[in-house]
């Protein structure tokens, strides 16, 4: 099978996505379209503006625009329109199930109320389901350059909605804020029944994916390409069939890879992990997820297997019943 033949197998293909910061799916069209109704003021005079602002060197450039990004989120309408136009891209790219961050303390910082954030990405949520047919989930990250203390009152402003929220997370800045400095908010998460998973390993050290599995004993891990620098962490992460939710295109624009030859997914698989594929911030890293398979496929001699194994990794790496997890996987079986 020729690159050409394994993209539309790719293609073909039912997915799930489990690491997607709904934030991070804003175009710049919509950016501008949602800053006119709310009457704010951009730094950017057009779309080619915002486009060519998005050169990043570490993963601190990327959140500087990224949270600026933000500021044109004010009402729940705009929370249904951002995430509605990510389900309806998605699901051009065959993604049958996604399981979406988003970064309540991002909006309540700035003066919008938890639930007119949540409001208009669980009425979304609703209309996907009867429209596409989507299921989804909705994890709640908190940002891990503010305090412990800040997670804790998002927790409880949560409180209202915790029916409807899958699991919490952690992202943001990851240097220098381990892991270990939110391990009683995510204890209290689980007393809650909430599944956790956290970003670690992506510019941390292999010591902050210990501390995650360790300390915040997480379902999941976000990233976790710098596990591969410890032998022993591999060898756990197999063993505990961890999922790990890679980004490629991300990886490549957050110059966590300098070429996308020499991502670590095929390693990865070879090695036994459960890596996934995932897009993480779109609109800012250049593409959903068949652009990201494109990009691997392309740098990478990947196999058929290699890409089936990918997307049965999403299913089986999700919070979906197991019902609905071999549901998943018996369609991937008749492509």
């Amino acid at each position: 099978m020729n690159k050409t033949e394994l993209m539309a197998y790719a293609a073909a293909l039912p997915k799930a996505e489990l690491h997607l910061h709904i934030e991070g799916s804003l175009e710049p069209e919509l950016m501008f379209k949602l800053a006119q109704r709310n009457k704010i003021e951009l730094p950017y005079k057009s779309v080619e503006e915002i486009r060519s602002a998005y050169q990043f060197s570490n993963l601190q450039d990327f959140l500087d625009i990224y949270y600026q990004g933000m500021s044109v989120l004010q009402t729940e309408e705009d929370f249904f329109d951002l995430t509605m136009a990510y389900l309806n891209r998605v699901r051009a790219d065959n993604v049958r199930h996604v399981e979406i961050f988003f970064d309540p303390q991002g909006h309540t910082a700035r003066g919008v109320p938890f639930g007119t954030a949540i409001g208009g990405i669980l009425t979304a949520f609703s209309l996907a389901k009867i429209q596409f047919g989507m299921t989804t989930k909705l994890i709640m990250c908190f940002l891990r350059h503010l305090p412990e203390e800040d997670a804790f009152d998002t927790l409880k402003q949560a409180e209202p909605w915790l029916d409807q929220i899958s699991g919490v997370g952690l992202d943001s800045s990851e240097v220098g804020h381990p892991p270990s400095k939110f391990e009683r908010v995510f204890a209290r998460a689980k007393e809650l029944g909430l599944k956790l998973v956290a970003h670690a390993g992506e510019e941390g050290p292999p010591e902050y994916v210990y501390e995650a599995l360790d300390q915040l004993t997480i379902d999941r891990l976000d990233h976790g390409n710098r596990s591969l620098e410890d032998q022993a962490l591999i060898e756990r992460l197999v063993r505990e069939e961890m999922t790990l939710t890679v980004c490629p295109l991300s990886n490549l624009k957050l110059c966590v890879v300098d070429d996308l030859t020499s991502h670590p997914i095929k390693r990865m698989l070879d090695l036994g992990l459960r890596a996934t594929i995932n897009s993480d911030d779109p609109s800012y890293f250049g593409g959903y997820m068949n652009e990201n398979f494109k990009g691997i496929i392309d740098a990478l001699d990947l196999s058929k297997d290699d890409v089936r194994t990918l997307c049965e990794n999403s299913f089986r790496g999700s919070f979906l019943s197991d019902g609905e997890k071999r549901a998943q996987l018996a369609k991937i079986a008749m492509v």
